[in-house]
């Protein structure tokens, strides 16, 4: 099958399935991932001839994403904040708003920082890892744990660590059933469960049916558990002018920043998104 003939086959098995400009990116994901071929090469190779082995893997993946799997789940990997990151079943796709989260935390380390003094960070609920990675990434001198409860999850984590050429110090716990942390910290940051189960019916299918409910849901009745549990030990365990770093659920912001007041925290900024959602808070 020669390239222009794959891409054809390609839109018109999806068409009906995804907007033209996300199978326009799968498209390109897959020539790269699996052909070698960059997006230029679509329109100066179209008659480049795909062996047969590889249409046969091209047109299970189609298959695959004609049943709503996310196009990350099966190539296996993903890019945040510019950076290769392995994923599978065990972590969530991270998402562009988490990058927005790890762009203030660069901002404010800058700011707070006296000259190239250590920072020490924690991340909590870490899955693949991509925060403090990333902050690993952007970052000099400094000390970061990451900690989640899945044991698979940290496995990839890992992985995407030395993927990156960076060290973290990974720790398997259960946050919730936690009285005390590894330390003190500057930074403790959590993107957790934030997700009611009444707002399932705003989620699309290869998210529902695919990532791990684990990092997703919580209890309708009890939506900022993580967040109050977070907010109690960060209390004791944030060095003096340290910060606390919140990926929060849209829908929640005015009750996560006066749950963070009632506990103590008084200088609280609630930030949006860049859809215009709000989705992190800082607090001390």
């Amino acid at each position: 099958m020669l390239l222009k003939e794959f891409k054809t086959f390609f839109f018109n098995i999806l068409v009906d399935s995804y907007p033209k400009t996300e199978i326009d990116t799968f498209f390109f994901l897959l020539i790269e991932n699996k052909l070698n071929l960059q997006r230029i090469d679509s329109v100066l190779q179209p008659n480049f001839k795909i062996e047969a082995e590889k249409v046969s893997e091209l047109k299970t993946i189609t298959k695959q994403l004609l049943k709503e799997k996310p196009i990350q789940y099966i190539l296996g990997e993903t890019e945040f904040f510019g950076f290769p990151f392995l994923v599978n079943k065990h972590t969530l796709i991270p998402r562009p708003e988490t990058e927005e989260l790890v762009e203030w935390i660069i901002l404010e380390i800058n700011a707070m920082r006296n000259h190239n003094q250590k920072i020490s960070i924690l991340d909590i609920g870490t899955g693949t890892g991509c925060i403090p990675i990333a902050l690993a990434k952007k970052i000099k001198n400094v000390e970061i744990t990451a900690i989640d409860v899945s044991k698979d999850a940290l496995t990839i984590a890992a992985k995407n660590a030395v993927l990156n050429n960076v060290e973290i110090k990974f720790i398997e716990m259960d946050i919730l059933n936690t009285n005390t942390l590894p330390q003190q910290f500057d930074i403790i940051v959590s993107n957790p469960p934030y997700v009611r189960a009444l707002e399932k019916v705003e989620i699309k299918n290869n998210v529902l049916q695919n990532e791990p409910h684990l990092a997703l849901f919580v209890d309708d009745k009890n939506p900022l558990v993580f967040y109050k549990k977070i907010a109690n030990l960060a209390k004791n365990h944030l060095t003096k002018n340290g910060l606390l770093f919140f990926e929060i659920n849209q829908y929640l912001g005015k009750e996560t920043t006066a749950m963070l007041f009632q506990k103590g925290f008084k200088n609280t900024i609630l930030k949006k998104d860049l859809f215009g959602n709000d989705r992190m808070i800082k607090t001390n």
